[in-house]
C-alpha cells in the first residue's frame, strides 16, 4: 500500500498564500552579487530573505498556516518545534494575530535565536527548551498538541507551510522579470524540505525550464537519503549526522516534502560544513552580510554545481540567503572550520623527547618560516623518554602543507597527522 500523501500542493495553493502574505509581509530585495558573478562568470543574484522581519523565509510558511485557522483553533493556541528560525516566524505571526503559542527548541539553539523568539512573541509565546536536536523538540511539541488541543504549526511538513514557502519562488520570478531576466537556476537551502517543495510546486507550472537545485549540509543530507530510500528515513549515529548547520540540520524530512521532491527529482548538492563557513566569512568580509550557517548554504553550493549547470544568456542564477540569525559567539568555530576546509589548518600528534631544546628543534627544523602554532597541548611524563603533544599548525598557503609533511617525515620526532574524520579532531573543533 502506498504511503505517498495525496493530494500534493498545487501552484494555485502558492498563489493563494501569496495573496494572504501580501497583507503582512513586504517583498524582500533581490540583489545582483558582484562577488559571486565574478567568481562564476554568471549572472548571480541573491534573494535577501535574511531581511525578513525574522531574518529567514520561515515566516512565509508560519504566517500562511496561522492565517488559515478558524476562531476555535485560534482560541486553543498553537505549538511548534524549531531550530530557531521557524519559531521566530511563528512568534511573529502569533503576535500579529493575537494567538498564543508554545515553542519547543532543542538545547543546541543559539542564545541569539532564543532571545529573538521571546522579543518577537512577547507574552503570547512560551519557549520550552529540551532535547539535543530538532527532532527531539518536534516530539515534545507533538505530545503537547495531543494533550492540549493546540494546533501544530509544522516547520515544513504541512500543505499550508509548503504553499507559504513557495511564494518565495513566485516572488523571485516576478522580480527578475522586472530586470528583463528569466530564472535559469534557483538554488535553495534544504533542511526538512518545505522551501524546495514549495518552489518546485510553483515553478513546475509557471517556469518549467528553471533548474531547481537543493543545497543540503553534507553532515545532514536527509532529503538525499529519503530519495535514495524511496521514503523519509532517519539519519542517525555520530558519523551520520552533523548539526552544525542548525537551521537546516534535520534528521528526517517530511512525508509531504519528500513526496513533492520525489515527484520532481531536482538536483541535490551536499555542501561540506567547511565550505559553508568559508562562504559565511566571504559574505561578512566582502558583502557586509551577517549570515548563519543555513543562510550561506545555497551560495556555498555554487562551486559544486555550475560546471555543468550553466544557464543560457538572459537567464539568472538565484541563491537564497536565509537566514541572518547568527550568534557571534560561533565565529571562532566558523573560522576554524573554514581554515581546515581550505587546507590552512592542520593538527598533529607529536612525540617529543623529554630533554631540553626539543621544542626549539621542532620550531627550527620542522616548521616553515611562515607556519604558525595555534595549539600546543603537552603532557609531560617523568617515567618515559618521550611526551605526547597535540599541535595545531596554521599555514599561509595550502601549498605549504606537502613540504611540512616532508620535513616531519625526515625529523627524528614521531609525528602523526590528525585527520578531520578522526574522533580526536572533534576535540579541537
Amino acid at each position: 500500500m502506498s504511503t505517498t500523501p495525496s493530494p500534493l500542493p498545487t501552484a494555485a495553493d502558492v498563489d493563494a498564500a501569496a495573496v494572504r502574505l501580501a497583507e503582512v509581509l513586504s517583498p524582500t530585495p533581490l540583489q545582483r552579487s558582484a562577488r559571486l558573478s565574478a567568481a562564476t562568470g554568471l549572472e548571480v543574484w541573491v534573494k535577501r530573505e535574511d531581511l525578513q522581519p525574522v531574518r529567514s523565509y520561515k515566516v512565509r510558511g508560519a504566517s500562511t498556516l496561522l492565517s488559515s485557522l478558524d476562531e476555535t483553533a485560534r482560541e486553543r493556541g498553537v505549538t511548534c518545534a524549531s531550530a530557531g528560525n521557524h519559531a521566530q516566524g511563528v512568534a511573529f505571526a502569533c503576535a500579529r494575530a493575537g494567538v498564543r503559542a508554545r515553542v519547543h527548541l532543542p538545547r543546541t539553539t543559539p542564545r541569539q535565536k532564543r532571545e529573538r523568539i521571546a522579543a518577537l512573541g512577547g507574552d503570547l509565546v512560551e519557549v520550552v527548551i529540551g532535547g539535543d536536536t530538532y527532532d527531539d523538540a518536534a516530539a515534545a511539541s507533538a505530545a503537547f498538541a495531543r494533550e492540549s488541543g493546540a494546533t501544530p504549526v509544522p516547520a515544513f511538513d504541512d500543505l499550508r507551510t509548503i504553499a507559504g514557502q513557495g511564494t518565495l519562488a513566485r516572488e523571485v520570478v516576478e522580480q527578475l522579470a522586472d530586470q528583463g531576466l528569466g530564472l535559469g537556476t534557483l538554488v535553495v537551502p534544504v533542511g526538512g524540505g518545505g522551501l524546495i517543495a514549495g518552489a518546485l510546486t510553483w515553478l513546475a507550472e509557471h517556469s518549467p525550464a528553471t533548474t531547481v537545485v537543493g543545497a543540503e549540509p553534507a553532515g545532514a543530507a536527509s532529503m538525499a537519503a529519503a530519495l535514495a530510500a524511496g521514503a523519509p528515513v532517519e539519519l542517525s549515529g555520530l558519523d551520520g549526522f552533523d548539526g552544525f548547520v542548525d537551521g537546516a540540520a534535520v534528521r528526517r524530512v517530511g512525508g509531504w516534502t519528500h513526496a513533492v521532491t520525489a515527484a520532481h527529482r531536482p538536483r541535490l548538492v551536499a555542501v561540506p560544513e567547511g565550505a559553508v563557513c568559508v562562504e559565511m566569512l566571504a559574505l561578512y568580509q566582502s558583502d557586509g552580510i551577517i549570515a548563519e550557517p543555513a543562510g550561506a548554504l545555497s551560495s556555498a553550493a555554487l562551486g559544486q554545481l555550475l560546471d555543468d549547470e550553466r544557464p543560457a544568456a538572459g537567464q539568472a542564477v538565484v541563491v537564497i540567503l536565509s537566514g541572518g540569525n547568527n550568534d557571534v559567539s560561533r565565529y571562532a568555530e566558523v573560522v576554524e572550520r573554514a581554515l581546515v576546509h581550505e587546507g590552512l589548518k592542520h593538527y598533529f600528534l607529536v612525540e617529543f623527547p623529554q630533554e631540553p631544546g626539543a621544542l626549539r628543534r621542532f620550531l627550527d627544523e620542522v616548521l616553515g618560516p611562515d607556519d604558525d602554532i595555534t595549539l600546543f597541548e603537552y603532557v609531560k611524563r617523568n617515567n618515559r623518554e618521550t611526551g605526547p603533544a597535540l599541535v595545531g599548525v596554521e599555514l599561509q598557503d595550502p601549498a605549504d602543507h606537502a613540504p611540512l609533511l616532508e620535513r616531519m617525515a625526515t625529523s627524528p620526532l614521531r609525528v602523526e597527522p590528525v585527520p578531520p574524520e578522526s574522533p580526536l579532531f572533534r576535540f579541537v573543533q
